[in-house]
């Protein structure tokens, strides 16, 4: 890190007083290039290996049972290897297996990564946390909110008091619909005027423009259509497209290969098969649609390059960016973002006075103990939370079930793989992924 010793020494005693460890197992034995080849003993790093077995397990019998096709986990600590494990087909059809480059789709686990492209912008000073959205988007500069329906089966609406915040906007806090749930006026329009199957990112912003906002801005959370628009504003501020911009300012520096919004031909063979469960049954059959869309192939390039949800990766690149987000924006010499905008994105800022009770495709509840930053969720109180992650642990995962957290405090990250939409069908595998994995952390001083 490019950082004076007595300077770095500082920051990691300071650290280690907020986090309650020894100042010096936060960077214990941290190699100086990162690199996912050789796993470590998992008691190098304070783990128990019998109780990791327990992960192990519990993961396997997921594939085993015909839950999901393909499985690959990552979990790393101190920037080592503890265990990089993979189960089952990347394809039934084909019995082709899992392999640790197989390249998924990761759905919403895009939006972190639209979020450092913003945080790039923002550290080059050319927004503002508290700019209004429509400086950016001046389509978006006469919003109106749902106020209701009429006995016609109309939405009525009033004029929104003000334009949304750039923070609201990386906050889900803006207000902006997404398609997702199916008993809300707002989100039957974003599926009727096919906002997510929109042929280019102008076209999405031009559709988002006619319909109204859920609720006033700052007043509430609902997970939305914001992160495909601070996709658009890259393209603005940054005269690239989005591909571009993270090409060249985030994926070729981590060396994420294989991160993009398309394979290409050449890396097709590699892409695993998506699935989803039959209701009835609960057999896995290959999913064609969504929300009444055609999928893609992510052969080909798309005609929109959605920041909130457009990426194909792998287990080990989504692994680089995450061991960067734990290093405070740098990975093997390289640095995207300074350490206080790292900071910065995984503090809440959800107002306490905003009660959210479900984000609208997850159970996940957002309150004192559970918040949201800048594009990640962030736990705040662990413990309260009914979790044994480390504070400010930041997380997010994907539609097709995929799944990350990253722990500061415990300097570890932990990344699934699956291919399933909806994930497994009922239980929250990344919640149980984090019990077991932390079970395991009998000597987090190591």
């Amino acid at each position: 890190m490019s950082r004076l010793h007595f300077a770095l020494r500082t920051a990691l005693i300071v650290a280690a007083f907020a986090t309650g460890l020894p100042a010096a197992s936060l960077a214990k034995d941290k190699p100086a290039s990162y690199d996912l080849v050789a796993p470590v003993a998992p008691q190098a790093v304070g783990f128990d290996a019998q109780r990791l077995d327990r992960l192990d397990a519990a993961m396997a019998k997921v594939v085993k049972d015909g839950r999901v096709a393909g499985m690959s986990t990552l979990l790393v600590r101190h920037g080592k290897v503890v265990q990089f494990k993979t189960y089952g087909q990347a394809s039934l059809a084909d019995a082709r297996p899992m392999t640790k480059d197989t390249i998924v789709r990761i759905y919403s686990m895009t939006k972190p990564i639209t979020g450092v492209a913003m945080m790039m912008l923002f550290e080059e000073g050319k927004w503002n946390l508290d700019d209004p959205v429509s400086k950016y988007i001046p389509e978006l500069a006469n919003l109106t909110v749902l106020s209701g329906v009429d006995d016609k089966g109309q939405i009525t609406t009033v004029p929104a008091k003000r334009s949304p915040t750039m923070r609201e906007l990386m906050s889900h806090t803006a207000g902006f619909g997404y398609g997702l749930e199916y008993t809300n006026p707002v989100d039957k329009q974003f599926r009727d005027k096919m906002v997510l199957a929109a042929p280019s990112l102008q076209e999405a912003v031009n559709r988002v423009a006619t319909i109204p906002l859920k609720f006033q801005p700052g007043t509430d959370w609902a997970y939305s259509i914001s992160v495909d628009l601070q996709g658009y504003i890259v393209e603005k501020l940054s005269g690239q497209t989005l591909g571009a911009f993270m090409k060249s300012r985030i994926f070729d520096p981590l060396k994420m290969k294989d991160t993009a919004f398309s394979t290409g031909a050449e890396k097709a063979p590699r892409l695993a098969t998506l699935y989803m469960g039959d209701p009835k049954t609960g057999k896995l059959f290959e999913a064609k649609t969504i929300m009444g869309n055609t999928l893609p192939d992510y052969i080909k390039p798309p005609l929109m390059e959605s920041g909130g949800g457009g990426l194909v990766s792998t287990t080990s690149d989504y692994g680089r960016f995450a061991q960067m987000i734990l290093n405070k924006g740098e990975l093997d010499g390289v640095r995207l973002l300074a350490p206080a905008t790292v900071e910065l994105m995984g503090t809440n800022v959800i107002p306490k006075d905003v009660l959210v009770s479900s984000n609208g495709s997850t159970v996940a509840r957002f309150n004192e103990s559970v918040g949201f930053g800048l594009d990640f969720m962030v736990v705040n109180d662990p413990r309260r939370a009914g979790s044994l992650a480390g504070q400010g642990t930041l997380s997010w995962g994907g539609a097709a079930g995929t799944w990350f957290w990253i722990d500061p405090a415990n300097d570890l990250y932990f990344v699934g793989m699956i291919q399933r939409m909806g994930g497994t069908g009922g239980d929250d595998l990344g919640a149980t992924a984090r019990t077991l994995t932390y079970q395991a952390l009998t000597e987090p001083s190591q």
